[in-house]
Order: structure tokens, then C-alpha cells, then sequence
């Protein structure tokens, strides 16, 4: 680096002084007023902007700026003004056609002007904080021009009438309106708001509250809310075309408060066409057309759902407590499924699969399938249904389809308990009689089942099918056993274990000498293979084929219950049976031979037996004889029991009991597990949680707990706490 000494530079003054014309400013501002006059009148093509911007420059470099700025200000005012004048004196459609066309004028001066002061613009505005050039422009014409008292309102009238023009058909100038509006947008978003879009709003919504009471006076619900979707779509393409895409939140909303907000219970609730109406007939385009316009509104769908869900609460109500309707449990629950595949397709279709539609209609369900007691069992007797014969020939998609379909019902059940009887009865009596459709549609279920309530609801029914396999695999050792047996009567036993089959009454009966050897060798058989085992026979529900000959030569195989092979039996050794004879012979139950009777002597086309006298019922004095006149089409006949598809109401009573019997270790199962995990908990708590605890299968009632909370405390499970009587301490 070099040791030199640096040399400070120093710029001087002139010595002499610089002498200045003083007309020098006026002169020079003289030259630049004339050139923004040219500019202005469009002769501006003459005029040397090299030589206009050095003495623009050279009138702010000599501290002339001030004169500069305010002479521009005089000058551009006055010519304004001018314009201003000539935009007033215009008539008709020429009016906004020479505004457009002076405004476009006006920028192109306003850039020349610019560009000659462009150094003033740079360095004097900036420096003493005035309005640069090109803004002081807008200004002046904002205030002179646009402001002017003549120009203001008509300018304002002229659009707004343009605008509602084009709403009621008529074809507008939309690129001059694009270009005058676009003039209030570069004047700044505070006189586009002021100046254009506040009254433009105030007369949308003046115009659309006229059209909309008159749409909603003439229309349906239907076509209204086709009107109502027009206008939406047309502001939008109108703010596209000539307004500020701020605006387009606005307008809509404004459409949206007029045609849709200030209707919406009128609309809902319009007699013969509003959503009730809609629901009943399937209407999916107008309900979808409504879901999406009320769905832009405060409240709207909330309005929508809640009659949905009133509607559909008082439908539902009406079908499950009409006695007519509930004679036959398959078409009751038939026409559940049919109103939910309904209302499944119209939320799926119409309202856009809405989470909330969805909610409402599984609640409004919930509420009135539980209206009716019986609905646990008219479900079951409904799978019986179709588990029977009503899913022959049906693919396994369409089963699982079906399958599914109960299962949605079963969820809705708060006794699932209840439901859990009937169904175990109605399993056993297809399982016992071979009667099942599939049985892979009957495991199907059960595993739906599981996987709904868990192990516990379905082991017992498991157990029943593990049971149909191990009587097989006896049965064929109990002849194998036997090869003696290979002739004469064959004997089919299945052994049901006690705990997981629906109790039933043992009936006694005195069986054919025949059929009674082969029973006590099955017996011998099998308790010789099991140790510990007692083996009741339930004979009332047993079936048998036996060979019959009517006349001299009509022959049948009958399929019977164990009851009637009993009767018919009889009649190998005598002609004529009374009724006495036929009871003391079999020792049938009263109530059970009667009804045996009844289905071989009464019914047409069954009527192996003749009853003397003829009657419909079946009395102690009647007489029996073997109709030799019997005939049938098919060979193999088959005889059923006249009794009832539904439970008597002594029966409903007594399975109902049994439910009630059942629930009572469970709610002190759950009372116990948590008092353990609690220790201490008031009795209020206590009811909610066991409530909670136990909804998966049933209902408690608040009452039920309390007395089994008597008993725990009875059986020292818990007690009382000695101060609060109301608190329960859980003793280990």
C-alpha cells in the first residue's frame, strides 16, 4: 500500500456569480403552459419534449419548482373544467361514449405531461410531499369531472339503468361499461365503493326483493328456486365482464339475502310444493337444487334438516303404531327398509351425502322404531322370513346386501337383548326343522352380530350350530353301532345342550311302541358314550315322515310333527277315534292336540282326518275317521300346526319376563365393575354409567338399578356411606 499523503478534493463556487434573466420563469413556464395546451387541443405532435424537459429541469434546478407545480395544477384544472362542460352538454347515449372517450384523453395527456416533468415528479414532489403527477391527474379529474354536480348523479343514473336493462333481456354496451367503471376502479377503491358499487348494491337488492315477491306469489317452490339460481349465475358473469371482482362476494350475497335468506320458511314450508312435498314424491332435482342454494344462507340447511327429520319422526310414528300395519312383522319391516333405502337414496342423490341429513335421519329412525315393543321381534321374525325360503335363488351379494340391511335396524334397537330371544328361537326352530336357506347366510349374520355386540351376544348361538354338527357325527355312531337298525322305522336325533338353546317347556307325550324302542336304544347309546349327561326328549318339537294309504290304492308320504305321527298312528288299529280316546292314548296336552287336530281335520287340501261333527273347531265330543276321499297333486304332503306367526300375547309376556330376568345379573355385573374400579361414586353417577355401560344390548332402567344396587348393598358387594346416603363404598 503506498505511503502517500491523500488529497482531500474540493468542489468551489463560481468566483463570479451567475446572473439569472428574472423573466426567466414566467418566460419558461409561458413555453411549457402552451405545450400541455397543445397536448390537451391534440396537437401535441409538433412540440420538441427533449427541449420542454430541460426547461421543465432548469426551472426546478434555478428553485422555480413551486411555480411549475402550481401552474400545472391552474393549467390542467382549467382544461377539465373545459371537458367537463362538453360531457354535460351531451345528450342521450352520447353521454357516456364522450366520457369514456375524454377520460381516455385525459391519461394520454396526463403520460406526456409526465414525461416532460418527469425530473419535478423525481426529485421536488418527493422532497416536499406533494401529489406526484400522474395521481395529481386523477385527482383533479375526480373532483372536477367526476365530482362535478351535473355529471355525478347522471353518471350514476345512467349506469344503474344500463345494469337493470341487462337483468330484465335487453342487450347492453358491456366494453364501454367495463371502461367506465374501470375509470372509478383506477381513481382508487374508495370511489368505486363510494361513488358505484354502494348504490349499485342498494339497488340489486331494491330490484330483487321486487322480483322475488313476485316469483313467490306466482310460483311453486320448484320454479321458484329455478328463478333464484338464474340471478346467481348472472351477477357472477356480470362482475366477470365490467366489475371489480371484489364486488362478486357482495352481489351474490345480496342476491342470496333477497331471493333465498327472506324465504326460506315460505319456501320450506310452501303448501303443495315445498320440501314435504318434494320428500313424498321423490322430486331429487328440486330438493338438490334447494339444498345447494339454502346451503349459501344462515340457518338453511339447518331449516331443511329439521323438517326432514319432523316429517320423517311423524311418518315413521304413524307406520310403526298402525295396528293394520303391524299384522305382518315380514312387511312391517319390509316397508322400514323401503322408507330407509328412500331416504338413503334422496341424502345421497339430492344432498350431497350431508353428514348432518345423515345423522338426523339415523336418529329419527332410532326414535320411532323403539315406539313400538314388538320391533325386536318383527326384525327377527323378518331374517326368519328370508332365512327360510325368502333368499332362494338370490346371489350372495344380494344376501350380504339384505344381511346389512337388518343389521342397520338392529342398531337402532335399544332392547338388542330382547331381539337377541326371538332371534335364538327363531335360529333353533330353522335349525331343528332343516328349514335354513344358506347356512353360510346364517353364519354370515351371526358374525355380524359379533362383530356389532361382541363375543358374549353370540356365543350361545354359535354353540347352537356346534351342537347341529356333534348330533350328526352321534347319530352316524349310534348306527354304526347298530347295523340291526338298517330296517324299519330310521330315527334322526339332534342333542341340544341345555344352555345355549331357548328353554322350552318338556311336553310329554306317549310315542308309537316303534318309534319308543328306537328311543331308549339312542339313549342307552349315548349315555354309554357320555358320563355325567341326562337326556330329556322335547317331543313337541319333533317332525316325522311316515307312508299313508288312503282308499284302495292313494298313497302319500306325510311330513308331520311328533304330536301328529302320534294321532295318525293310532287310527293303524281302529277306524273311529273320539276325542277322548285320542287324549288318553297319546296324553297330548290339551292345548297342543287341539291344534294338531284342528290342522289334519279343518284345513282344505290337509284334511287326512274327518271330524264328525264338521265344524271349524275342535271340541271334546267330536270323533275322528280316516278321510279315505284324500287326494293331492304331489306325493309328498306336507302337514304344518295351525298356530301363530307372532306370539300370543301369554307368550310375548312371558318372553318379556325372561328378558327382564335375564338383564338383572347384567346390570349387577356392571354395578360391580364400576363400583371396583371407583371405589366410592353417589347414585346418580352410578345409574348414568351403568346406563352407558350396558346401551349396547338394552336400555337399563333407572329404577331396575336401583334395586339391584338394594341387593349388592343386601349381599355385602356395597354399602352406604354413614354421612351421605346418597354415596355407595364398593367393599373388596
Amino acid at each position: 500500500m503506498s505511503n502517500q499523503r491523500k488529497r482531500n478534493f474540493q468542489i468551489e463556487a463560481f468566483k463570479q456569480r451567475v446572473v439569472v434573466d428574472p423573466k426567466y420563469a414566467d418566460k419558461t413556464w409561458k413555453i411549457l403552459e402552451h405545450a400541455i395546451h397543445e397536448i390537451y387541443n391534440h396537437n401535441a405532435s409538433g412540440l420538441s419534449f427533449e427541449e420542454l424537459y430541460r426547461n421543465a429541469y432548469n426551472m426546478v434546478l434555478h428553485k422555480f419548482g413551486e411555480k411549475l407545480y402550481t401552474g400545472l395544477v391552474t393549467t390542467m384544472t382549467f382544461h377539465l373544467k373545459e371537458i367537463c362542460k362538453s360531457i354535460e352538454e351531451a345528450q342521450g347515449g352520447a353521454f357516456l361514449e364522450l366520457l369514456n372517450r375524454k377520460w381516455n384523453d385525459h391519461n394520454k395527456a396526463l403520460q406526456m405531461i409526465r414525461d416532460i416533468l418527469m425530473y419535478m415528479d423525481r426529485t421536488y414532489v418527493p422532497s416536499l410531499k406533494k401529489t406526484h403527477v400522474h395521481e395529481l391527474g386523477l385527482h383533479l379529474w375526480r373532483d372536477s369531472v367526476l365530482h362535478s354536480s351535473k355529471v355525478q348523479t347522471r353518471l350514476l343514473d345512467t349506469l344503474l339503468d344500463l345494469v337493470h336493462k341487462e337483468r330484465t333481456g335487453e342487450v347492453i354496451d358491456r366494453v364501454l361499461m367495463r371502461n367506465v367503471i374501470k375509470m372509478f376502479m383506477d381513481l382508487g377503491e374508495s370511489v368505486y365503493q363510494e361513488d358505484f358499487e354502494k348504490p349499485f348494491l342498494e339497488a340489486s337488492a331494491e330490484f330483487y326483493k321486487v322480483e322475488s315477491q313476485g316469483f313467490i306469489e306466482s310460483c311453486d317452490c320448484g320454479d321458484y328456486l329455478k328463478k333464484a339460481e338464474k340471478p346467481l349465475t348472472e351477477e357472477v358473469e356480470r362482475v366477470a365482464h365490467y366489475l371489480d371482482a371484489k364486488s362478486e362476494a357482495k352481489i351474490t350475497s345480496v342476491v342470496e339475502r333477497e331471493m333465498i335468506a327472506n324465504h326460506v320458511q315460505r319456501l320450506v314450508h310452501m303448501e303443495n310444493s315445498g320440501l314435504v312435498n318434494m320428500l313424498l314424491n321423490d322430486k331429487y332435482e328440486d330438493m338438490g337444487r334447494m339444498y345447494s342454494l339454502f346451503r349459501r344462507v344462515s340457518n338453511g340447511l339447518v331449516t331443511v334438516r329439521d323438517v326432514m327429520t319432523l316429517h320423517l319422526r311423524e311418518m315413521g310414528k304413524q307406520l310403526v303404531t298402525d295396528p293394520e300395519k303391524s299384522k305382518d312383522p315380514v312387511e312391517f319391516v319390509q316397508r322400514l327398509l323401503d322408507e330407509r333405502d328412500k331416504y338413503d337414496k334422496i341424502i345421497n342423490l339430492a344432498f350431497s351425502n350431508d353428514k348432518t341429513f345423515q345423522n338426523a335421519l339415523n336418529s329419527s329412525f332410532e326414535y320411532f322404531l323403539n315406539l313400538n315393543t314388538r320391533s325386536p321381534e318383527f326384525i327377527s321374525l323378518f331374517v326368519d322370513d328370508k332365512l327360510r325360503k325368502g333368499l332362494k335363488g338370490v346371489g350372495e351379494e344380494d344376501v350380504d346386501l339384505i344381511l346389512d340391511k337388518v343389521m342397520m335396524l338392529f342398531r337402532y334397537l335399544q332392547e338388542k337383548d330382547v331381539f337377541e330371544k326371538y332371534y335364538k328361537q327363531h335360529l333353533a326352530k330353522r335349525l331343528l326343522s332343516g328349514k335354513t336357506v344358506s347356512d353360510d347366510a346364517e353364519r354370515n349374520l351371526i358374525v355380524k352380530l359379533k362383530t356389532e355386540c361382541g363375543y358374549q351376544f353370540t356365543s350361545k348361538l354359535e354353540g347352537m350350530f356346534t351342537d347341529m354338527k356333534t348330533s350328526h357325527d352321534t347319530l352316524l355312531g349310534f348306527y354304526n353301532s347298530h347295523p340291526e337298525l338298517s330296517e324299519g322305522p330310521t330315527l334322526v336325533v339332534q342333542v341340544l345342550t341345555t344352555g345355549s338353546w331357548p328353554t322350552q317347556p318338556t311336553v310329554q307325550c306317549n310315542l308309537p311302541a316303534e318309534v319308543s324302542v328306537l328311543c331308549e336304544k339312542f339313549r342307552s347309546y349315548y349315555l354309554g358314550t357320555h358320563t355325567g349327561r341326562r337326556l330329556s326328549w322335547q317331543t313337541n318339537m319333533g317332525t316325522a315322515d311316515i307312508k299313508a294309504v288312503f282308499g284302495k290304492s292313494q298313497r302319500h308320504e306325510l311330513n308331520v310333527s311328533t304330536f301328529q305321527m302320534c294321532v295318525l298312528m293310532l287310527f293303524n288299529n281302529s277306524d273311529r277315534l273320539s276325542y277322548k280316546e285320542i287324549e288318553q292314548a297319546t296324553e297330548i296336552p290339551a292345548s297342543d292336540l287341539k291344534r294338531c287336530l284342528q290342522s289334519m281335520a279343518c284345513v282344505k287340501g290337509k284334511n287326512v282326518l274327518r271330524k264328525e261333527p264338521m265344524s271349524k273347531d275342535i271340541g271334546e265330543e267330536d270323533s275322528f275317521i280316516v278321510n279315505d276321499r284324500f287326494t293331492s297333486k304331489f306325493y309328498k304332503v306336507k302337514i304344518g300346526t295351525v298356530v301363530a306367526q307372532k306370539e300370543t300375547e301369554p307368550e310375548k309376556q312371558e318372553t318379556r319376563q325372561r328378558v327382564e330376568e335375564d338383564r338383572k345379573p347384567q346390570i349387577e355385573a356392571a354395578i360391580v365393575r364400576i363400583m371396583k374400579s371407583r371405589r366410592v361414586l353417589d347414585h346418580n353417577n352410578i345409574i348414568a354409567e351403568v346406563i352407558k355401560q350396558l346401551q349396547s344390548r338394552f336400555l337399563a332402567n333407572p329404577t331396575e338399578i336401583k334395586k339391584r344396587i338394594e341387593s349388592l348393598i343386601e349381599r355385602d358387594f356395597l354399602e352406604r356411606d354413614s354421612t351421605d346416603r346418597k354415596l355407595y363404598r364398593y367393599l373388596a
